[in-house]
């Protein structure tokens, strides 16, 4: 998952949130569009004002699509320090905006208005738990590890359910009725304006705290869910495959991805792959506790065969557990730099779609459609549990669009138009 690390910023007199990620079309229209972020040119960075609604806004929209780090904000927001920010040279703020306003920002006050000029503002503790709910989060925690939820389930829901709790203050949330839950849901949707999928995150976290562990069975049953944008999987031609993979240069990162698109395999499922996972005997690759936590096993295909046993030859370090091992901690490859591998060889060859290295699994699953593959082993080989998440690829597959015939065709066909 992508990483966004917020910082505190002194920019144009001012003190503001500064948020850094490596590049992104997709996070950097949701701040701009959702957000309202400016662009710092000399930061590189976008930035918003420093206070609780930024900072909970920021995590509503961005905490189902990145690994969040906001402890150095976070402490900014508790200190009790006052500061008196400097204002930047002229240059940048002719670059950048309007010309430097000196401000005086301290913390402590409940309000969440922006800065305000020469009075003192304190910034309050963010999603702060009263203790009338003190047990909730633990409560849940525990609940989430014993059932077995992953990880990144468990710090979703646990953020959500913290935002959740920030917002009801020293309202009991064991008491809260399906209405009141009715009616912050509404408040998320039309004063927040939160997006269908961020909303559908709370609700599930909600639903777990109320129905696993409160046990208040079908207490959600009332409650309906936003219905959701039907999103097309973003994929790549054939010709643009070619030229990502033939702009790559690094053999070990080639394999990797040609590796990906062979199998139709997530990131994660790259990265932990072991060498005793290649079945060159019986042609199958093992994915081991994959998503849901489920095995399952895909072809391999000759020609990956022979380009990963080309790749085990020349490559140095041998690994020796993992397929793809790091030759710093001879560990698995962390996720990220596989993103970022894949990033780096798109821009190289020029690819202007808005695509991650998801798009190889999507791709994966459309061209076997389009060579006429029945939808139910496609299910199988990406490991889906319902076969209506596999037939999203229905959508963008051509096999079908092609034979379609327009009427414009038959029309000009058979009449005297004039062109």
């Amino acid at each position: 998952m992508r990483k966004v690390i917020l910082k505190p910023l002194l920019h144009k007199g001012a003190e503001w949130i500064g948020i850094y990620f490596e590049l992104s079309h997709a996070l950097n229209g949701i701040l701009r569009k959702q957000m309202a972020a400016n662009w710092s040119v000399s930061n590189k960075c976008w930035y918003v004002p420093l206070n609780q609604s930024s900072f909970e806004k920021i995590h509503q929209l961005l905490v189902s699509k990145a690994e969040i780090e906001d402890l150095a904000v976070l402490e900014r927001l508790k200190s009790n320090q006052p500061i008196i920010s400097k204002p930047e040279s002229q240059e940048n703020a002719n670059q950048e905006g309007p010309s430097s306003t000196r401000y005086i920002i301290s913390s402590g006050h409940s309000g969440t208005a922006p800065f305000k000029r020469q009075t003192e503002k304190k910034v309050p503790v963010v999603a702060k738990v009263y203790a009338i709910n003190a047990d909730v989060l633990p409560r849940m925690e525990q609940e989430l590890i014993l059932r077995g939820y992953s990880p990144s389930t468990r710090k979703t829901y646990l953020n959500e359910m913290q935002v959740f709790l920030g917002a009801i203050r020293d309202h009991a949330a064991n008491e809260f009725t399906v209405q009141r839950l009715r009616d912050y849901l509404q408040y998320c949707l039309e004063k927040l304006k939160l997006s269908e999928n961020t909303l559908h995150s709370r609700i599930n976290a909600l639903k777990f705290y109320y129905e696993k562990v409160l046990k208040q069975e079908r207490f959600f049953w009332e409650i309906p869910r936003p219905k959701k944008q039907l999103l097309l999987p973003k994929l790549l031609n054939e010709e643009e495959l070619a030229r990502l993979f033939n702009a790559m240069e690094n053999r070990k990162h080639k394999a990797m991805l040609f590796t990906a698109y062979s199998a139709g395999l997530r990131v994660s499922e790259i990265v932990n792959l072991k060498i005793a996972d290649i079945d060159g005997q019986r042609m199958q690759i093992m994915v081991s506790q994959a998503k849901g936590k489920k095995d399952r096993y895909v072809n391999l295909s000759p020609v990956l065969l022979d380009i990963l046993r080309e790749y085990m030859k020349q490559v140095k370090p041998k690994p020796l557990v993992y397929l793809f091992e790091s030759e710093q901690t001879r560990q698995a490859y962390p996720v990220r730099t596989v993103q970022q591998i894949f990033s780096n060889a798109k821009n190289k060859a020029g690819i202007q779609k808005e695509v991650g290295i998801h798009s190889l699994r999507h791709s994966f699953a459309t061209h076997l459609l389009d060579k006429g593959t029945d939808i139910r082993y496609i299910k199988e080989l990406l490991g889906h549990f319902n076969i209506r998440t596999t037939e999203r690829y229905l959508h963008v597959s051509k096999k079908q669009l092609v034979n379609i015939v327009s009427p414009f065709d038959d029309l000009w066909k058979k009449t005297n138009l004039d062109w």
